[in-house]
């Protein structure tokens, strides 16, 4: 499991036990994601770039760490992972939010493109990546792929649990990308969800089915 952090802290397994409870409802599921995007923040953006930088201030010159321009970006693996972007939004209001649309075919149970929305300068951009599930990995690779043709080179994937089967997948076609999740779970079913995992993230969110 090489580049592959596993958050270790109390709020995250307390927020991720009301994720994966059946009896959690819609609104206490999206209002739990958002609490847990944020104790996620502080560990997925001690990696963005910065830079020391003079300022001014009412007393003094002083010398900061700054984001380095052109700022980090967001990209949601659509729908599920606008939960995630929310949240990493909200302690990164600077940073662009993108999309990439991937459906997952009942049959193949792979992942299936159907929109890209991506902000300018990708290529100059670090990147963070997000999707809850990491199940077969095949929308996180390919959501790779669409980045990487656009010209981008600084990527880290970020999730809520991952499975074995998912990560080996996803580091075998990118073993560049670094994965940050919250939990790595056991394993797959034959329908390729996530055990013990939390269902069907999207429909848990958005109240589908």
């Amino acid at each position: 499991m090489n580049s592959v952090t596993v958050l270790d802290h109390p709020l995250v397994t307390h927020k991720l036990a009301i994720l994966r409870d059946e009896n959690t409802a819609s609104p206490a599921f999206r209002k739990t994601l958002l609490e847990l995007g944020h104790v996620m923040s502080w560990p997925v953006f001690s990696h963005l770039n910065v830079a020391n930088t003079e300022i001014k201030t009412p007393m003094e010159k002083t010398t900061e760490a700054v984001l380095v321009y052109p700022f980090p970006c967001i990209v949601s693996i659509l729908r599920a992972g606008n939960g995630m972007a929310d949240a990493l939004s909200a302690a990164l209001p600077e940073a662009p939010i993108g999309y990439i649309g991937m459906q997952r075919n009942a049959d193949t149970h792979l992942a299936e493109p159907y929109f890209k929305k991506l902000p300018d300068q990708i290529q100059d951009r670090q990147i963070i990546l997000v999707d809850p599930m990491l199940a077969t990995g095949s929308s996180g690779v390919q959501a790779a792929d669409f980045l990487k043709r656009d010209g981008a080179k600084n990527i880290l994937f970020v999730c809520l649990v991952a499975a074995p089967e998912g990560i080996e997948y996803f580091h075998k076609q990118h073993a560049d990308i670094p994965i940050i999740t919250a939990a790595l779970d056991r394993e797959l079913d034959e329908n390729a969800y996530i055990l013990p995992g939390l269902g069907d993230a999207g429909d848990r969110i958005y109240g589908t089915k």
